[in-house]
């Protein structure tokens, strides 16, 4: 085995659609004596570290080829839609239905998991910034549940060569009644923030569906929801920062975002609208700069909603009519990319290809278009959850149409909404997109501007058959840079293809290998996914 490497690093027409939206985007001594700082240090990387070489793959005289492809899916846990299954549930239990998730991704050859661990002002981890979860502890009275689900799951998803991202809500303060707390700060944890500092709380919409938001427009507020989700990258080995879409609340007809006190405080003249939109934007480039100064190699994206604008009303927009993300939740997606705030960007095209209001086939190449020469890699956020529904997407073959589209233009990966959605496997669906677009294992792309190491070329010395078939392989790592992951390669033919990858100190296999003769390499890779040269070839008779 090679050695373990330590640590571093629409809404347009249906109302069951845009109510699905609204609820799946889904201490404190501190809290109550916040004073905003900096979180954690700074990274530098190694003396000497090496960049990467560009050359291409080689086992032997022939080339190695391997797919880079970002497949991942979400794990929501608010209103345990996905995870974990209802509230309250043992270590014991909650540990079984992950280790099930996981068995799940890599069934499905997925390299990514992205998991809900802050829904709602909440935390999945013990935190001096939010209350725990009671999604997971059944409660909300603050208690810990006696152990740590986000260090547990970080090493289990890394134990599967999955990257974890985790998956944070950064405004949403409690979810409506009675599955929340709605907007009764009574009914928050006792050591919920919100109840220390009312004057950040923001109570939206009225009545039943209320909930409370951080205030977006208050500077100490958005601070300290950055300084909530940088406790995790301080603390824990994550790979990644998500966001999805829920900045600014989706627009309730006759009831606007009651937000006059901060916007007399704060909007210096500004249209209320550009002034919200400067507001997220802020966070955003806030975020990214602090992620890096923190732990560089920790990639920072967000999946939104999958419109900017609309063509009809900006010549810049897509060719599309739904809602319009810049407008309606002050989201200006393009600006990001732009300024290169991202590592990458996860539009949500739940559409189905020729719907008339967002037609999958024409928001796609407006969104390659956007990426293209930006430095943000594009991933694509699939509705598998939409699966059965009448007209389009009651054909089980919509999806592998999207990601044919995709494959053609280039994108470089999909997460899929959501895990609960993939294991239903409604009309086959995800079966059939997995064995044609997802039939052999990928690589994550490659991101330049993260930290690079490629380790140098191991040694295969030896092998043995296991009981199940596989064939297991004895290997050394050599002087230099550590491997974070190997990837073993066989040939076939003119070339030497991917057939398996795995987590520096697991065992290094070939789940099926052919029955007779065949020729093997093995490679590392640093954290950031840049490989090292290929080992020098084994055969195998």
């Amino acid at each position: 085995m090679l050695s373990r490497r330590p640590p571093m690093r629409l809404v347009l027409a249906l109302a069951a659609v845009l109510f699905t939206m609204a609820v799946l985007g889904l201490g404190l001594l501190r809290a109550a004596a916040y004073n905003p700082a900096e979180v954690g240090g700074t990274w530098s990387p190694p003396p000497g570290a090496p960049g990467v070489s560009g050359v291409p793959a080689r086992c032997g005289d022939l080339p190695a080829r391997a797919t880079r492809q970002l497949r991942g899916m979400w794990l929501t846990t608010v209103l345990n839609i996905d995870f974990p299954s209802r509230k309250g549930l043992s270590q014991a239990q909650v540990k079984a239905e992950y280790e099930g998730w996981l068995d799940l991704a890599a069934a499905h050859r997925h390299n990514a998991i992205f998991v809900h661990v802050r829904p709602s002002g909440d935390a999945f981890w013990p935190s001096a910034y939010a209350p725990w979860s009671d999604w997971l502890t059944g409660k909300r009275d603050g208690k810990s549940p006696g152990w740590d689900p986000l260090a547990w799951m970080i090493d289990r998803a890394h134990a599967r060569n999955l990257e974890f991202h985790a998956w944070f809500n950064p405004y949403r303060g409690s979810q409506p009644a009675p599955g929340g707390a709605g907007a009764d700060f009574a009914q928050l944890a006792p050591n919920h923030p919100l109840r220390a500092h009312r004057d950040w709380a923001i109570a939206h919409p009225k009545g039943s569906t209320g909930r409370l938001y951080f205030d977006p427009g208050n500077p100490e507020a958005r601070r300290f929801v950055e300084d909530a989700m940088l406790e995790a990258v301080q603390k824990y080995d994550i790979d990644g920062v998500h966001f999805d879409d829920f900045f600014y609340p989706y627009p309730k007809a006759g009831e606007d975002f009651p937000d006059d006190a901060s916007y007399a405080k704060w909007g210096k003249g500004k249209a209320r609208s550009q002034w919200r939109r400067d507001n997220v934007d802020t966070l955003v480039r806030e975020m990214d700069q602090r992620i890096k100064e923190l732990k560089p190699w920790v990639k920072f994206g967000i999946s939104p909603f999958g419109i900017w604008r609309n063509k009809t009303n900006d010549p810049d927009g897509s060719d599309s009519k739904g809602l319009e993300a810049y407008d309606a939740i002050y989201a200006d997606t393009r600006k990001w990319v732009q300024e290169g705030w991202l590592d990458y960007i996860v539009p949500q095209l739940y559409w189905h290809i020729g719907f008339d209001k967002a037609d999958y086939a024409k928001l796609l190449p407006w969104w390659t278009r956007l990426v293209k020469d930006s430095g943000v890699q594009l991933y694509i956020g699939q509705a598998d959850y939409r699966v059965g529904e009448e007209g389009a997407w009651s054909d089980p073959a919509e999806l592998d149409r999207h990601l044919a589209l995709d494959r053609k233009a280039g994108v470089q990966g999909e997460v899929h909404f959501s895990a609960k959605q993939i294991r239903a496997d409604r009309l086959g669906s995800a079966t059939r997109y997995r064995d044609k677009h997802y039939a052999a294992p990928a690589l994550l792309p490659v991101m330049p501007q993260l930290p690079a190491a490629p380790p140098p070329a191991p040694r295969l010395t030896g092998t043995s058959r296991a009981a199940d078939g596989s064939l297991h392989f004895a290997a050394e790592s050599t002087p230099g840079p550590a491997a974070a992951s190997w990837a073993l390669y066989r040939v076939s033919g003119t070339a030497a293809a991917l057939v398996a990858t795995g987590r520096s100190g697991t065992q290094v296999a070939d789940p099926k290998p052919p029955a007779g003769a065949a020729v093997y390499c093995l490679s590392g890779l640093d954290r950031s996914g840049n490989e090292g040269p290929l080992s020098e070839p084994l055969s195998i008779r």
